[in-house]
């Protein structure tokens, strides 16, 4: 990835939070790497080289700062031209995918040879899939050391490293100090909550739009599964053999969402946090996607609006494309009402409602039986049994025209709601252009590319009188 010297330069002099995340200051006289906004006195230019990622910085030689904390910073964005597929690649690294294979099968996921994946890595991050994989695991750790109780061990095994020996050898190495001499600087700034109950502090690159964002996934909850008000998002989780619950809300803290989780595996802690950070789009940059759209007189107008608008993402892709499809044809209420239906009478109960049900459940069950027409029931089941079958992925590793390619295989579903899927999926530039909406400015989207899924969301949310958002109507059959 090429950096922008000078304007890195004024970045770091300015402590500009819009570039958190996306590039970090090395500094040779002290060995130590920093996020555009550490407030550590500015070192003088000649002693500072900037990195595309932290991975890239540690793989120099460089310390993580303490003060500044770049394991707390939003991430870094990869969404430029072919990084595309680093943005997918990254996608499955949070999901674990270089914990249960290598990089060669993360590479054939991807479509492609495990050496071109490589240099697509070097070349947009500055650093390998796995010196990426093994920095967003000691930065995880980290922040597992500062903001739970867990035990060392515990910590080493929900952030992935295959055993403590190595977890304290590594963290002696980046920091200069043990995981046990951390906790302890730490101390004074941590609250310990009860066993299985934890607290994180997700940090984003400013602005976020809250209320169209929280607006949308109200709007769009599964009644006794999702719990959504104007402050906060919850909703029941499932992973594994293991239930329990997220909670999210805006910070006190500036550019910051409070996540509080119940859930009994430690283990699990890495992916809840990912999954969170996807709901609510928080990798997102929004001064590079705002600086691409703004050339468009058609779409300046809102971005001036609302700066700083997310495309919300989902928890669970079999869920979100299922609560899509009963949305064909149907208000966006009564799409919610038909999913809550789904949930009550064939998901499995929990201390607060539903878990919404698994594809192997719903390509058995009769669905047609909560009052659905029969041809939607067919779409239904069909997309389960191919999700249950391993033969359609919703991991984020499928393109959105691949994603397109295989949903609209399946009887009942078109175009329209495989865009939209892969807009939930955090595909950038996904574009359901058969919208009632969006088809008016098809023919010339192609200079949104490749943020076409922002210029959406924006659209959707001033398409009706007065600048309310409005429901994006699907036309597929």
């Amino acid at each position: 990835m090429e950096l922008d010297t000078k304007t890195c330069e004024r970045a770091r002099l300015s402590r500009d939070a819009r570039f958190d995340g996306r590039f970090f200051i090395a500094v040779t006289s002290t060995g130590i790497y920093c996020r555009p906004i550490c407030p550590a006195p500015s070192p003088l230019a000649k002693n500072v080289r900037y990195y595309a990622s932290a991975a890239a910085a540690a793989e120099a030689g460089f310390r993580p700062c303490l003060r500044c904390r770049p394991e707390a910073s939003p991430g870094t964005p990869a969404w430029e031209g072919t990084s595309t597929s680093v943005s997918r690649a990254l996608k499955l690294i949070g999901e674990s995918a270089l914990d249960d294979g290598g990089v060669s099968d993360l590479a054939r996921r991807l479509g492609m040879g495990p050496r071109h994946l490589r240099r697509l890595f070097l070349k947009h991050l500055g650093a390998t899939p796995v010196a990426v994989a093994q920095t967003r695991r000691v930065h995880f750790a980290k922040n597992l050391i500062d903001q739970s109780g867990l035990t060392m061990t515990e910590v080493a095994h929900a952030s992935g490293f295959g055993s403590v020996r190595r977890f304290n050898a590594t963290f002696q190495t980046l920091y200069g100090r043990t995981p046990s001499e951390l906790r302890r600087r730490s101390r004074a700034h941590r609250e310990v909550g009860p066993k299985g109950h934890y607290r994180f502090k997700l940090e984003y690159r400013p602005p976020l739009q809250w209320r169209a964002l929280i607006e949308f996934l109200a709007a769009r909850a599964i009644p006794d599964v999702e719990f959504v008000t104007p402050e906060s998002y919850e909703r029941n989780i499932s992973l594994g053999d293991a239930n329990g619950t997220i909670s999210a809300k805006p910070s006190r803290e500036k550019n910051a969402l409070d996540l509080e989780i119940e859930f009994p595996d430690p283990k699990a802690l890495f992916k809840i946090v990912e999954r969170v950070r996807a709901i609510f789009d928080l990798r997102a940059d929004p001064a590079q996607i705002e600086r691409h759209l703004i050339r468009d007189p058609r779409i300046a107008d809102l971005l001036d609006q609302a700066s700083g608008l997310r495309v919300p993402g989902c928890w669970d892709g079999f869920e979100m494309a299922v609560r899509a499809i009963l949305g064909q044809q149907v208000s966006v209420k009564g799409a919610s009402t038909l999913a809550g239906r789904l949930a009550s009478k064939f998901g499995e109960p929990v201390g607060k409602g539903y878990l919404f049900p698994t594809p192997e459940v719903l390509a058995v069950e009769d669905v047609a039986s909560i009052g659905l027409p029969l041809k939607r029931a067919a779409a239904i089941q069909g997309f389960a049994e191919a999700v249950a079958a391993g033969e359609l992925l919703l991991d984020g590793s499928l393109t959105a025209e691949e994603l397109e390619e295989r949903m609209t295989k399946i009887p009942g579903i078109g175009p329209w709601t495989s865009q939209y899927v892969a807009m939930r999926l955090g595909e950038p530039d996904a574009f359901p252009s058969s919208d009632l909406y969006l088809r008016e400015h098809a023919l010339f989207s192609d200079v949104w590319r490749p943020w076409r899924a922002y210029a959406a969301m924006y659209i959707w949310r001033f398409s009706s009188e007065g600048g309310r958002a409005s429901a994006p109507p699907s036309k597929d059959q």
